[in-house]
């Protein structure tokens, strides 16, 4: 890595630059891999909050009166710079997140994407035309930034996340104050510095701290026009309950206990495969893993072999090889949870297929898990692991199914694996989930929408349709004249 986290002058990025937090309390920064500090930074104050949430008042009114074209300019220099910057920004996701070094520069090229889409589709965002609908006035429809944008993110995937939110917030004209997850800042601040001289001062603004007291003061601030967060489902109420006092905009990307639904007609090989990667990438810390495998009986034992097979070849190990695909969980208290998760889940009856245990390391590893015998309403089955661990149900028809696919209180993301396409379009349509794959699970792509139906929360990311959430309507009545 190039840079050095101590070349800077401080850790808190507000109104262009960079200072240390008055009151001197500091979090340490723990690499996943070997359990040591690997830096620390500030506790945010409210004080400090208070200076972010300013700097992005101050600048919000020049930063939405810029043309769209200007805007689109200044967030494709900043991908650029991101593109440039892509060994730093590897090397510290990697330290700091655990991902292996092996996927770490296709997220840094994802981020460096969504600045570019949003910097063009910044500039087409559409409305009813004008138009005479009462007589002797014509009426217009603007579309507005909300102003200052709040946004907190989850620390599994700590440099896409920023990027996500920042890019569709900045593209529609507001500003931003970013808080970071306090286990994973290190490449948010680095994404800080590469803004620097891009962005005008006070339009991104970055603090650290820790949610219950960084994170809540930034969502109960009375200059915070709208909060975004991705976390989990708890976290989520808390944060719509907070904002409801001041009834801020709200958007919420939150759990998910995404199900797979085998059918009779599937490739075994193929659905082993998918779900290898859509299970078990970033050591199943992603809110869309693929948690639940559901199979219909005819099919049970085949995918259940093909299973063991592909998910007991992952090469689990340092994130810094190249030949590793799964490294630790990112932090210690995560990994005792997930470790919870499998031990009572054993104790009420499900048999261990593979894995289930804790190497013997410093890092905060977990075996890639199968658990087969469990039940519909058992916790394993309901509440979101957030870990390398998987359930696998029979079903006895393929609506079946999907029945049970739909029986939890997440909402987030499925698929279903068959070579029916009219079975394939009416499980589609069936699944109460906002994004549903046929045949794959887990890719996205920037053009296209993502967000959660039930506790899974509101709001769109990606896509024009995050866009949107980024700006308000009103109406403009223009009296003519007689």
């Amino acid at each position: 890595m190039s840079l050095s986290l101590s070349e800077r002058s401080g850790d808190i990025f507000i109104n262009g630059q960079w200072a240390v937090e008055d009151a001197n309390q500091t979090l340490n920064i723990v690499n996943p891999f070997t359990g040591e500090i690997l830096t620390r930074v500030s506790e945010s104050s409210q004080l400090t909050v208070d200076r972010a949430v300013k700097a992005a008042q101050d600048a919000k009114w020049e930063w939405a009166r810029m043309t769209p074209k200007a805007r689109a300019a200044c967030l494709i220099e900043w991908a650029d710079r991101i593109e440039a910057d892509v060994d730093n920004l590897v090397a510290l996701e990697t330290l700091n997140a655990g991902h292996p070094i092996s996927t770490v520069a296709g997220e840094v090229a994802s981020a460096a994407d969504r600045l570019r889409f949003f910097a063009g589709a910044g500039r087409l965002l559409e409305g009813r035309s004008a138009g005479e609908y009462a007589p002797g006035y014509t009426s217009i429809i603007r579309r507005e930034p909300i102003g200052v944008a709040g946004l907190i993110t989850p620390w599994n995937y700590p440099l896409l996340t920023a990027i996500t939110k920042a890019s569709p917030a900045l593209a529609a004209g507001n500003t931003v104050v970013l808080k970071p997850s306090e286990q994973t800042p290190l490449t948010t601040l680095r994404l800080a510095e590469l803004s620097e001289g891009v962005l005008p001062p006070g339009v991104f603004n970055v603090i650290t701290g820790l949610g219950e007291t960084t994170g809540a003061a930034l969502v109960t601030h009375p200059g915070i026009d709208i909060i975004s967060l991705t976390g989990g489902t708890q976290t989520g109420r808390r944060v719509a309950e907070l904002a409801a006092a001041s009834l801020k905009h709200v958007h919420l990307e939150l759990g998910g206990k995404a199900p797979a639904v085998i059918l009779a007609d599937a490739d075994p090989l193929a659905v082993a495969e998918a779900i290898k990667w859509g299970g078990f990438w970033n050591a199943g810390q992603d809110c869309s893993a693929a948690t639940r495998i559901i199979v219909v009986e005819s099919a049970y034992q085949g995918v259940l072999d093909a299973l063991k097979d592909s998910i007991g070849s992952l090469v689990v190990g340092n994130p810094s090889d190249h030949a590793t695909e799964m490294g630790p969980l990112t932090f210690a208290g995560h990994h005792r949870n997930v470790q919870g998760f499998i031990e009572r889940a054993v104790e009420s009856g499900a048999q261990v297929e593979l894995g289930g245990g804790t190497p013997e390391s410093d890092g905060y590893f977990i075996e890639p898990t199968i658990l087969t015998g469990v039940q519909q309403d058992s916790e394993i089955v309901q509440s979101e692991v957030f870990g390398p661990v998987i359930t696998i149900q029979q079903a006895s028809s393929d609506w079946e199914a999907i029945d049970l696919a739909n029986a939890v209180e997440f909402g987030l993301g499925a698929s279903v694996f068959t070579e029916n396409v009219g079975i394939a379009m009416e499980a589609a349509r069936r699944l109460q989930f906002g994004t549903v794959w046929i045949n794959d699970h887990g890719a996205v792509t920037a053009e296209m929408p993502w967000g959660g139906f039930k506790q899974s929360g509101y709001g769109k990311e990606r896509s024009v349709y995050s866009l949107e959430d980024y700006t308000q309507i009103k109406h403009v009545m223009v009296r003519l004249a007689k």
